[in-house]
């Protein structure tokens, strides 16, 4: 587990050099026990190194035999103990017992297919000298981030955003399109970003780069709604695929821990792993002041207590949240409106306390097998409206009287008019907010430069669609998942230095999951799937009261909260970044700052706003600064750089 940073130009010089040192010295959070090197004529790259596999040998860039491809790597392939028996068996010699050397080995045998053969969490940049080339790659969930500016003859890479804005160059100016997409998802969903300038390669995608003649292609290897049918029974499939992927997420030469909630999910990931875990695993859970209802320490303990696990609860002050929500915002590196984030960012700064730098969570347990109602009800809303029981027209209506009835009469005029969308995020309610009434708080330059940009272009398709609920479990994938909890979990994770683990978006559970739900299309009970097929899966192995617990989740005093967070930053907004930026006007930004919470909401517009106007505080210092300096009273343990 590591950061990663990297130019590719025409001809690299100095001061290329000297951008890739300062994007790797911010990536220092990320790979606390070194860092490595490479450059040659077009190629400047680097890591940070997290040791989790082969501590003293796996340090980067990996070379194969005769170092004509050279590898830089964030993350971990789980099957790399197979994957590197049959390469040995093909006669390939390695040079470390790392997991990223696989990747080297295998693409000498299959080329850029080799990302079909990898199991696991990654972004990487590989070097392929006598053919010319960089690839850059990133796994088909996109648990690993990978942040890209490019121009009309450079690429430049990292891991994180702030990382990537200190190269220096790179314009701070806001994509009025994203802008708008984040004030109604509360997040930035990939490829965008705020910024203009910068994009992220897509989960599932790859970048060729021919360096010769400098073209530049994209490429996407894997597709979730192309998964070919699975028949079997569901429970026993889901049990195995996740008693298998436990095993291999486990493996790693430092502690591993698991955030345990008391939910179904984590509780899952909690058992199973315990059972194959050769030492002993301790469970981290946070809770609330005076233990309320929605603190579910109690179940988690008695889970742990169960399991025979050390349990450590960290309680969630909203002191500490008030003081750390400056930092936090830029820490996760994307602005995410989720409150909740306080959550992940204690959870790992816990583990990581207590010695625990590998941590597995129970994130996309939801997404993958369904345990929103509202997932159900827009698959049921698309399937209705695709067999004309429920014309488009009278989805319309629906969501006109909803924001008719939250915010008047003006509300009607952001319903959807397009009959090429499946039924989906306009039936969260903050999306139907921020439809009815964001556009109120925006300036007159920031609507014309908006145009046309929609937030609904996201989920907007040319019929015929697929099957509806698999192209409902993509989007929710796509969006929610990806954007707002692997983005947050991984770099409020990496912010403490601890490696997260989510067994969840395995893509081979993913896989069969989809599989199933191809092949069970004509079961009566089809639409209660496939959340039922893991409650199975764990009858017998978790106790009754985990098993029969209603679903709950994570669930913070919310309104204490933006109430506290307002009182200490609600002043940034009144006259802030974002009305001299012109996306709010004098008067938005002033009601905004008194932290106004409609009746109904999750992350309302103000603290859309709040987290926005901080995140282009703390971003900007970065672009015009380029850097903070590295202090170099803060050596490196090691460092390995190679110059061709």
């Amino acid at each position: 587990m590591c950061g990663i940073a990297g130019i590719l130009t025409k001809r690299i010089d100095s001061s290329h050099k000297e951008s890739v040192a300062r994007m790797l010295a911010v990536l220092a959070h990320r790979g606390p026990d070194g860092q490595g090197e490479y450059s040659d004529g077009q190629v400047a790259m680097g890591m940070r190194r997290l040791s989790i596999i082969d501590l003293e040998g796996g340090w980067q860039p990996l070379y194969n035999e005769d170092k004509s491809l050279v590898l830089i790597m964030n993350g971990e392939i789980y099957n790399y103990i197979e994957l590197t028996d049959e390469l040995k068996k093909r006669g390939h010699a390695f040079s470390t017992h790392s997991d990223g050397e696989v990747i080297l080995h295998l693409y000498e045998e299959e080329g850029i297919d080799c990302l079909h053969r990898l199991r696991g969490m990654f972004a990487f940049a590989l070097l392929d000298k006598m053919q010319g080339k960089v690839f850059i790659a990133r796994d088909r969930m996109g648990e690993k981030p990978l942040y890209l500016h490019e121009t009309a003859d450079s690429v430049y890479f990292s891991s994180e955003m702030k990382s990537l804005l200190s190269a220096g160059g790179i314009p701070f100016e806001l994509d009025p399109a994203a802008v708008n997409d984040y004030f109604h998802y509360q997040y930035v969903p990939e490829p965008k970003t705020p910024l203009k300038a910068v994009r992220k390669l897509p989960r599932a995608h790859y970048l060729k780069i021919e360096l010769a003649n400098w073209k530049v292609e994209q490429h996407k290897y894997w597709d979730l709604e192309a998964v070919a049918p699975v028949e079997g029974d569901p429970v026993e499939l889901v049990r195995n695929e996740l008693d298998n992927i436990c095993e291999l997420l486990i493996r790693a030469d430092v502690p591993v821990g698991v955030a345990l909630s008391g939910g179904l999910d984590s509780s899952a990931i909690a058992a199973l792993a315990a059972k194959k875990y050769p030492g002993t695993m301790h469970a981290f859970s946070v809770g609330y002041p005076g233990r309320p209802a929605n603190d579910e320490r109690n179940d988690a303990k008695a889970l742990a207590d169960v399991l025979e696990m050390p349990f450590h609860e960290i309680e969630l002050e909203i002191a500490d949240l008030v003081n750390h929500f400056e930092q936090m915002n830029f820490q996760r590196d994307d602005p995410i409106a989720d409150i909740s984030g306080f959550g992940y960012y204690s959870v790992n700064k816990a583990a990581r306390e207590h010695g625990v730098p590998v941590l597995l969570q129970g994130q996309g347990g939801d997404e993958v097998f369904w345990g929103y109602q509202w997932v159900k009800d827009a698959a049921e809303a698309t399937d209705n409206n695709i067999r004309g029981k429920g014309e488009r027209p009278s989805l319309k209506r629906f969501i006109r009287a909803s924001l008719k009835s939250l915010f008047g009469s003006h509300a009607a005029m952001q319903a959807p008019a397009n009959g090429y969308r499946p039924v989906f995020h306009e039936l969260a309610p903050d999306f139907r907010m921020a439809l009815a009434d964001v556009r109120n708080y925006y300036s007159d330059d920031f609507m014309q430069a908006l145009g046309d940009a929609s937030a609904y272009d996201l989920f907007t398709f040319d019929r015929p669609w697929r099957q509806s609920d698999i192209l409902i479990t993509r989007l929710i994938c796509d969006t929610y998942l990806l954007e707002n909890g692997i983005a947050q979990g991984d770099r409020l994770s990496m912010a403490s230095s601890v490696e997260l683990r989510l067994p969840f978006v395995d893509y081979k559970l993913v896989e069969l999951v989809i599989g199933l739900r191809k092949s069970h299309q004509a079961d009566p009970d089809y639409r209660r799937f496939p959340k039922p097929w893991l409650r199975g899966a764990m009858k017998d192995i978790l106790p009754d009261f985990i098993i029969e617990r209603p679903k709950q989740g994570f669930a913070p005093p919310v309104i204490e909260w933006h109430n506290a967070l307002f009182k200490a930053y609600g002043k940034y907004l009144d006259g802030g970044y974002l009305v001299q930026a012109g996306v709010l006007t004098e008067e938005g930004g002033a009601a905004l700052a008194s932290g106004v919470f409609p009746i109904g909401a999750i992350a309302p517009i103000s603290f859309k706003a709040l987290v926005l106007e901080i995140w282009c505080r703390e971003m900007r210092k970065v672009a015009e600064t380029r850097a903070r300096q590295f202090d170099t009273a803060n050596a490196f343990e090691y460092t390995n750089t190679e110059v061709a």
